[in-house]
């Protein structure tokens, strides 16, 4: 096992009910005056939002509301919310919903603590993080894991970036995790937000850094468990015990469990972050639609632990080393596709891309070609604009 560093200090309330706790526990760790994030109307129409809002009247604890957050959730509306929850005097900042909601109210959580910053100086790395307001989340999505990782992410709709910053004080306080509130998730945000769960393992299982055996095993168990229920809880959404795996293994997933030892590669993050921003598509799919081809580009690296992968994962025991490497990336290939997720650009729905915008997409992932990304294959503006080119039809 390599050095490493793991504190993950959110307290999990989990199983059927939770939410039904948020007062008590928010009380407990002193909060007073609750500002409460949520995107549409769901959370409304299932009763949820007035079940959470009960629970702190009960409990002595004022609150404000704020809705609207969309999908790839936008720094203005972040902005908006810290200077409402500010008005409001919030000592705790309260989102129920998915990893869109847990990331904008992780921004407001900072804005709050920093009044005197604009919240994307600490995006855009011109000042550093310190401070936060403490965070709880109601988890109605199994997806982003942003419900016990380190990492926020916004896009700035007036210059076209998206990004995250990793930090620890993007932890939240609290999680209440009830798999009965996914049951209604439309099937398109449940498959999305299974692939994207699965990336988050990938991303850290394909790096440079080798001799983390637990971790390895780990990462791997949690692919088959996640790859297993799913196949479960796309024929039934209603199906507890798949969708609370799918559920946990989400939160495991991005709370560094398995990335113990090594460090992120996160490369087809930055690629699909691209896509996002410039076509407002869904997150896990454009993950999807580039993963395949990144690891064609990218498995004669590590050849052996490509093979270990089709192993593991998907008991890929016949052929050379090579053919089993390629083989298990055909399998998850192939996974994606089961569940109805899209595997290049013309199924992400975007469409064939010409020559200049995928040279666009490819500057917005490297910074005009000053940087890479990733450490499995560094991806460069050459390896950017390949591996879109590869995924392009």
């Amino acid at each position: 096992m390599q050095s490493f560093q793991f504190k993950c200090p959110t307290e999990i309330i989990f199983g059927c009910g939770a939410e039904l706790k948020v007062g008590e526990k928010i009380k407990a760790y002193g909060g007073t005056h609750v500002y409460i994030v949520y995107g549409g109307g769901s959370v409304i129409r299932s009763g949820l939002l007035a079940r959470v809002e009960r629970t702190l009247t009960e409990s002595g604890i004022a609150f404000d509301v704020r809705g609207g957050v969309q999908p790839n959730p936008l720094v203005s509306h972040a902005r908006e919310g810290v200077r409402e929850a500010l008005r409001f005097g919030a000592d705790f900042i309260l989102a129920i919903g998915g990893g869109s909601v847990i990331d904008t109210a992780k921004a407001i959580a900072h804005g709050v603590a920093n009044p005197e910053t604009d919240i994307w100086d600490f995006w855009c790395g011109r000042e550093r993080l310190t401070r936060s307001t403490p965070v709880a989340v109601v988890l109605t999505l199994a997806a982003a894991g942003s419900e016990t990782s380190d990492s926020a992410v916004l896009t700035n709709e007036e210059t076209g970036v998206k990004g995250g910053i990793n930090t620890p004080f993007n932890r939240p306080a609290l999680a209440f995790m009830n798999p009965e509130l996914t049951y209604t998730v439309p099937k398109k945000q449940l498959t999305a937000g299974i692939s994207d769960i699965l990336m988050h393992t990938l991303e850290r299982y394909f790096t440079k850094i080798q001799g983390n055996e637990l971790t390895d095993l780990i990462a791997e168990a949690l692919l088959r468990d996640v790859i297993a229920n799913a196949r479960v809880a796309v024929r039934d959404q209603h199906d507890y015990d798949a969708m609370s795996e799918i559920m946990w293994c989400g939160s495991v997933s991005h709370s560094n469990v398995t990335e113990w030892g090594r460090c992120k590669d996160f490369s087809c993050h930055k690629l699909g972050h691209a896509i996002s921003a410039k076509y407002d598509a869904t997150h896990g799919e454009t993950l999807t639609s580039v993963w395949g081809w990144w690891a064609q580009y990218v498995y004669q690296d590590d050849i052996p632990r490509f093979a270990r992968f089709a192993e593991k994962v998907w008991d890929v025991h016949e052929g050379t080393e090579e053919e089993r490497a390629r083989e298990g990336i055909r399998r998850q290939v192939a996974f994606f596709k089961e569940i109805g997720m899209p595997c290049c650009f013309t199924e992400l729905g975007i469409g064939v891309l010409n020559e200049a915008t995928i040279h666009e997409l490819a500057d917005a992932v490297t910074a005009g070609g000053t940087k890479t990304v990733g450490n499995f294959h560094p991806i460069g503006r050459k390896e950017a604009i390949d591996i879109y080119t590869l995924a392009n039809h």
